[in-house]
């Protein structure tokens, strides 16, 4: 599955616009990676455990949207973005939105 950014792709041609697609996932956070989290705010620095749970979570939203752009049977998901919330300081919400085309 190509997936950019682009509204369009240099070199090939939308041959037909399927739609939006989106892959959501929402998550709690890790309790240990809070703590830590707690204890190196006071000191500074990177965050490495929110940082990969972050990751991790934006992973699975991006393969969520992969498995529905093929469903619908495209090949590509340009203007793909991220949007993330925090809900009730506990969970972590991301979805990975795009639109799925199918290129030539």
């Amino acid at each position: 599955m190509f997936v950019s950014t682009m509204n369009d792709v240099p070199g090939a041609q939308v041959v037909r616009v399927l739609g939006e697609v989106s892959g959501i996932t929402v998550r709690a956070r890790h309790i240990g990676a809070q703590l830590g989290a707690g204890f190196k705010a006071i000191g500074g620095g990177e965050l490495k455990g929110l940082t990969q749970q972050l990751q991790e979570t934006r992973d699975e939203a991006y393969g969520r949207m992969c498995e529905n752009a093929q469903a619908l049977g495209a090949n590509a998901v340009l203007a793909m973005r991220y949007d993330s919330n925090d809900i009730g300081g506990s969970y972590q919400e991301v979805v990975a939105y795009g639109t799925a085309v199918i290129l030539q």
